[in-house]
């Protein structure tokens, strides 16, 4: 009985969708490690958590998108980008900048806050582009020359893209990409912390599964990982096989908690572009006139988008009565002198 209801309540659309995302990625893992030649079987336990993920994540993408009001930006933001050509262009570069780049909306929030979101940020980015290729066996190293100035020859998707030298500031940042992000995200995580448990405003409303989890596992997995340099760097191995094994479970489980948890909002922010193009484009365009104030509060493409969206929603704001509008045509300052007015009408003019 509880299976039955399991099924029901499962979107099959979205089962679909991420079937097939993780047979995608699991088809580039054979090809860019040439049928599993380059493939790490060390690391087949971070492989099978990312395609874990990338099915949960597509599921939980897929469902979202289903939502009348996510998915009317979702098609509209389209819509608007193939119309307005050059234009658009130009407002959807600015808006992947802001947004995506510069995290600006971030910073109006605070100083210290972009400073710890930024730490974290370029700290994750930097370890997921130079984990995943090697996880996935797309990415390794082979040797090169030998001599006086010995070299390592970069293979990427079976294809030999660059040889560098093994001494050099150059090579030492990419063996220690992992060591650079550990001493970016720490801090970033730390300062996180920290405002968490001194702003009132925070503690509050924050909950330990949606705002404190993420910022421990992602804590645990660069700590960890920073001690698995400091062992094979400095101390000979010692402890490494231990610490090896803890810092597989802080990744793997991250990875498993990625579709469940607040890391999920890293793939609904490019999203956010749409939004920002759908106000952008829309401002030049016809504006809906207000009929109680007559004047132009709001494009009139989003008051209709509103009307089709809250009605799928089974909300009936409806004229009554023929001739007169609906209730989301009215702007907010019309709204509030007609509560004015009925109020008057009912204390007969006058107000205590």
């Amino acid at each position: 009985m509880l299976a039955n209801f399991w099924l029901r309540a499962l979107h099959w659309g979205a089962v679909r969708n991420g079937a097939i995302g993780t047979a995608l990625l699991a088809l580039l893992i054979v090809v860019g490690s040439r049928n599993l030649q380059d493939f790490d079987w060390a690391l087949a336990g971070y492989a099978f958590a990312s395609l874990f993920a990338v099915f949960g994540i597509i599921y939980r993408y897929s469902v979202w998108l289903t939502k009348p009001p996510t998915r009317k930006y979702w098609r509209r933001g389209w819509e608007l980008l193939w119309q307005g050509k050059s234009t658009a262009l130009v407002l959807l570069s600015r808006a992947i900048v802001s947004r995506l780049v510069l995290q600006n909306f971030i910073l109006r929030r605070g100083t210290v806050r972009y400073i710890a979101h930024m730490l974290i940020l370029s700290g994750c980015a930097l370890a997921a582009a130079v984990t995943f290729p090697l996880v996935f066996g797309w990415l390794h190293f082979e040797q090169g020359a030998l001599g006086p100035d010995p070299t390592y020859e970069v293979v990427f998707f079976g294809m030999k893209v660059q040889e560098i030298p093994l001494q050099g500031v150059f090579s030492w940042a990419i063996f220690h990409a992992l060591i650079i992000s550990s001493f970016l995200v720490i801090p970033g995580v730390a300062i996180a912390l920290f405002r968490r448990m001194t702003d009132h405003g925070e503690i509050a409303i924050q909950r330990f599964t949606q705002d404190l989890m993420p910022l421990i596992l992602l804590f645990a997995i660069a700590f960890s990982g920073l001690l698995l340099w400091v062992s094979y760097e400095f101390l000979d191995g010692y402890f490494y096989s231990v610490l090896a094994q803890f810092h597989a479970i802080t990744v793997i489980g991250t990875l498993l908690y990625m579709p469940f948890g607040k890391l999920f909002h890293i793939f609904q922010r490019p999203a956010s572009i749409g939004v920002a193009l759908y106000k952008a484009l829309n401002a030049a365009k016809e504006q809906a006139v207000c009929p109680v104030t007559h004047q132009p509060f709001a494009p009139k493409m989003q008051t209709e988008d509103l009307k089709g969206v809250l009605s799928e929603l089974r909300f009936d704001y409806s004229p009554d009565q023929p001739g007169r509008c609906h209730w989301n045509e009215i702007s907010p300052k019309g709204r509030r002198l007609l509560i004015g007015a009925a109020h008057s009408r009912v204390r007969k003019g006058a107000f205590d």
